[in-house]
């Protein structure tokens, strides 16, 4: 059983169902895909292997900007894709269900005992269960396993064309987070990101809406989307029970990037159902590049100006091309 119906827990029940096991998928929301989210999968880690329909604009260069410099990063392949959440969704979804996944949809899960889920029309007994049912997963709250590590994106989708893909550091405003325009087909993605410990959600909006209207994005009439993010990581298999994803803290603290991991976690979890001892390199190094991601946010808010310093100094690295913009990913590559 797979609680979830996200990036993570469709790509785990895809794997699985094609091997021939039987695979139940809960799904808690009435349909499959959306969420609130920026849309930007990276060329080191998912887009390089989306179909040409599912992206939206693809991205060669990235603007990062701070309070006191900028740089554009360009690389030959597209270094951020934008996508529609719910169409990927949707589609992940068609290709578990012809792998022979069952998929129940207004699903959710009331409770979960260590052989049962209970959900409000049945029971269901598992061999093996897998929480991808995100930052607030209660498969991991069943583990007993604590959540300390969050962090808070704010969005809003702004109608119009935007050609260039922004990132804003600026500790005064974000913390330790930041600010994006990602452009998608007719509208864009604006927001901030941040821990949660650094900066509070309502600060951060207000700080984002001075950003904004400073840099004259109209958000009349549109309405704010909010999420959290977990990325306090304490492991992923738990004898026959599985994290992966928001569920199991994989997204990065730094950057709030979550599709990739979850997708990278469903992998490998199915993977490791199937043969306990099958490769799990990628995942490991994915858990390698959150581990820094994490120490480099923890030196960042030990106070502002070390946060000002680091951030400053990232982006004069990227200018000065003595870091790469795939160190700040947490794709393969």
């Amino acid at each position: 059983i797979i609680i979830g119906a996200g990036p993570g827990g469709l790509c785990c029940a895809e794997k699985l169902g094609r091997q021939g096991v039987d695979v139940l998928l809960l799904e808690r929301h009435k349909s499959i895909g959306p969420k609130v989210c920026a849309g930007g999968v990276t060329w080191s880690g998912l887009a390089r292997h989306l179909p040409p329909h599912l992206v939206e604009k693809e991205f060669r260069c990235q603007h990062v900007r701070s309070a006191r410099q900028q740089t554009v990063v360009s690389a030959p392949d597209p270094i951020i894709s934008t996508i529609n959440r719910e169409n990927l969704g949707r589609w992940m979804a068609e290709e578990a269900t012809r792998a022979g996944v069952t998929i129940l949809t207004d699903a959710a899960v009331t409770s979960v005992t260590d052989r049962k889920v209970i959900t409000d029309t049945g029971h269901f007994s598992y061999q093996y269960l897998v929480g991808a049912d995100g930052s607030n997963s209660l498969v991991r709250r069943f583990l007993k396993i604590p959540t300390a590590r969050i962090g808070a994106g704010i969005q809003y989708h702004i109608p119009g064309n935007f050609d260039d893909m922004i990132w804003q550091l600026d500790p005064a405003l974000f913390s330790t987070g930041y600010a994006w325009i990602f452009p998608h087909r007719g509208r864009a993605s604006v927001g901030a990101y941040a821990g949660r410990a650094d900066i509070s959600p309502r600060l951060l909006q207000e700080n984002l809406h001075a950003w904004m209207q400073k840099h004259g994005i109209e958000r009349k009439g549109v309405k704010p989307e909010a999420a959290t993010i977990n990325f306090d990581f304490r492991g992923y298999r738990f004898g026959n029970i599985f994290l992966v994803g928001d569920a199991a803290g994989l997204a990065s603290g730094l950057t709030g990037e979550g599709i990739y991991p979850a997708v990278c976690s469903g992998r490998t979890v199915a993977a490791k159902i199937l043969d306990p001892a099958a490769d799990d390199t990628r995942l490991r190094r994915l858990i390698k590049k959150h581990s820094t991601h994490t120490r480099l946010l923890d030196l960042c808010g030990k106070n502002r100006f070390i946060t000002k310093y680091i951030l400053e100094f990232l982006v004069t690295a990227l200018r000065l091309r003595l870091l790469h913009f795939n160190a700040l990913e947490m794709g393969d590559s």
